[in-house]
């Protein structure tokens, strides 16, 4: 059974998806950008405040699905800048334990939506 999960505590899909769905036990999220869910305006003012929100709206997400960062096995990221990698990674790794960070991948793409410079997507299993 598909459960389609959607919270106001992160940006509402500006397009035909939702943040979430829920089939079975496992959570297949969108693509997060750093869209301030509380005015819809874009954090762009640095990598590292907009890594952030990235990572705080995929937390709404899980935690609308009544998940955490320890559900997680796998992640996505792409960034438009490799140069941009470690000062991501730094901000994503606040948000996981070493001993059980998720499987990811890391992508450099020529651009992202709205022009952003990071979009991480998660997996998580309950």
């Amino acid at each position: 059974m598909k459960v389609i999960i959607n919270t106001p505590k992160a940006p509402a899909p500006i397009g035909p998806y939702n943040q979430a769905v829920l089939s079975g036990n496992t959570l297949y999220t969108s693509g997060q950008i750093a869209v301030n869910p509380e005015n819809g305006e874009l954090v762009l003012d640095s990598i590292t405040n907009e890594t952030k929100q990235v990572m705080e709206n995929l937390k709404a997400i899980l935690e609308a699905a009544d998940m955490t960062f320890e559900d997680v096995i796998k992640t996505s990221i792409f960034i438009s800048d490799m140069n941009n990698f470690g000062q991501i990674n730094a901000v994503y790794g606040n948000y996981f334990k070493s001993e059980t960070a998720p499987a990811r991948e890391t992508v450099e793409v020529a651009n992202l939506p709205k022009f952003v410079h990071v979009e991480i997507s998660a997996i998580a299993i309950k």
